[in-house]
């Protein structure tokens, strides 16, 4: 059962307009999500050393989260809970499988690449967001990493309801910030599937090791670039949906020698050298710290850019924004998330169930309805903006309308709308428990109030949130009873799924 309650806001919410009225002005939506960002990466959350102006600004005149977490402590399966409206524990993807290992290789210049790259499909019979929102007459696209299928799947964006797309088809290929190719499709072009754009500039030159520095196309910008330009022909009352999956601020650590990065260069100057790891595909880096801020400030000019255009274009009212990351912060290709005190005092890494791998920085702004300058506490996840956008276009019962038709299932959706609180009005549910699994390390997560299950190799931990935020004290044997409950949580929303397998604990 869900528990009817009004989270925590900070401001007040006088004059703004109820959900119904929201939902009667088709709201354009844009998802932004970055990558491997901490929840203390942004000066909104604490971050001393890093600008973010315009995040900051965002969060200013918008509602920021405190505990809103991804749907995975890594990539590919945090994108399937946002996608799908389900958990870990339910969802087909639940980690980075990939599907470039066994491929053969095609030449770019002396550059040996992929024939094909991407990660495990989603689920065919399993709608997922962005088709949602074409069937209600929205204009989709993202730009940025997909991860939601592998070239030629049955699951790729011009597959799965996206109209534009642009950049990494393959969360792997991301890695390389000068890549040799990025992936697009355009239904309005006439496109019948993605294709490979080559980046004729950079494929001269090594994709690793001495000379890469010669490669000049940036893909960070060039997808950026993109979605400014689909953004800028947007027009009022013909509603649109996007979602900017920016790959920074992930390893590797490069981009442009301009002002951003001169300038942390020279606030770091005692910085931090890294070898490389070839097979990462993450080229060395000299300035780690420097390279590492410098690519957040350039995400939020990104982000201040956005808005900005909105302002200009007379969409701003009638637009709701959301910031946040993919899952918690990474230490790959020379990062150094203790410098940065990155986990904003939480325990854990990505990869990691501990609050550090899945509480993520979650802003929304959305002028003259949002509550500007607010705070909210309510525990969320990815799962729960599937609902969200179906509360604010209107769609009544969207489980009967787009579950499964056939199978019955009850664990086809598992999210709960967070509009309430987003439009501060009306009842906000609260989820009986929040679940996470990861088999890479072999990690389950379940939150049930401020109790926190933290299942490692099949062994349980408890932590007590409110007292133990950064989850140093295990008290398990201390509340066998809690554990016990939690546990049976585990057993009833856990599915076995072959391809990415953990250890439950005993019950």
């Amino acid at each position: 059962m869900q528990r009817n309650l009004i989270p925590l806001l900070t401001a007040g919410v006088a004059c703004l307009p109820s959900v119904a009225e929201a939902q009667r002005q088709m709201p354009n939506i844009i998802y932004i999500m970055c990558d491997d960002m901490g929840y203390g990466d942004l000066g909104c959350y604490g971050q001393p050393y890093i600008r973010t102006p315009h995040i900051d600004r965002m969060a200013a005149e918008g509602m920021r989260f405190t505990q809103a977490y991804a749907g995975s402590p890594v990539s590919a399966p945090s994108r399937a809970c946002l996608m799908t409206g389900q958990h870990a524990g339910h969802t087909l993807v639940r980690g980075n499988k990939e599907y470039w290992r066994e491929a053969a290789t095609v030449m770019y210049g002396d550059n040996a690449d992929y024939a094909v790259v991407g990660q495990h499909p989603y689920a065919t019979d399993h709608v997922i967001l962005p088709e949602i929102m074409k069937d209600n007459g929205y204009a989709t696209a993202l730009f940025g990493k997909w991860a939601g299928g592998y070239e030629g799947s049955a699951s790729t964006p011009d597959k799965r309801g996206v109209d534009e797309f642009y950049g990494y088809i393959c969360q792997f290929q991301a890695h390389l910030y000068y890549p040799n190719f990025l992936n697009e499709y355009s239904r309005e072009r006439g496109d019948t599937a993605v294709r490979r754009v080559v980046l004729t500039n950079n494929i001269p030159h090594p994709m690793y090791g001495k000379g890469y520095e010669r490669r000049k196309q940036y893909s960070a910008d060039l997808i950026h670039r993109r979605a400014m330009q689909w953004l800028d022909k947007q027009q009022a009352g013909k509603p649109f949906f996007g979602m900017l999956t920016y790959t920074l601020p992930h390893a590797e650590l490069a981009q442009p020698e301009d002002s951003i990065l001169t300038a942390y260069q020279k606030q770091f100057f005692t910085d931090k050298t890294w070898g490389g790891s070839e097979g990462s595909r993450y080229n060395p880096v000299v300035h780690t710290h420097a390279q590492f801020a410098g690519m957040i400030t350039r995400l939020d000019q990104y982000v201040g850019e956005i808005l900005q255009l909105l302002r200009d274009k007379g969409l701003a009212d009638n637009t709701l924004v959301i910031f946040t990351s993919d899952n918690g912060p990474h230490e790959e290709g020379g990062a150094d998330p203790e410098f940065f005190g990155r986990d904003g005092k939480l325990r854990g890494l990505k990869r990691q169930c501990y609050e550090g791998g899945i509480r993520v920085p979650f802003i929304a702004w959305w002028p003259h309805h949002v509550p500007s300058g607010t705070t909210s506490d309510l525990p969320c996840a990815f799962y729960d903006i599937m609902p969200t956008c179906c509360d604010l276009l209107g769609i009544k019962n969207y489980i009967r309308r787009y579950g499964h038709r056939d199978r019955g299932k009850t664990d086809w959706f598992d999210g709960l709308s967070i509009a309430p609180t987003l439009l501060g009005r009306g009842t906000q549910q609260q989820h009986d428990f929040l679940y996470w699994e990861f088999h890479e390390t072999d990690q389950m997560a379940v939150r049930m109030g401020d109790w926190k299950l933290v299942v490692i190799q099949g062994v349980p931990r408890l932590y007590h949130l409110a007292t133990d935020i950064h989850e140093d004290h295990d008290i398990a044997d201390r509340h066998p009873d809690i554990v016990r409950r939690m546990v049976d949580i585990i057993y009833q929303q856990h599915t076995d799924n072959p391809l990415f397998k953990v250890t439950l604990p005993k019950r």
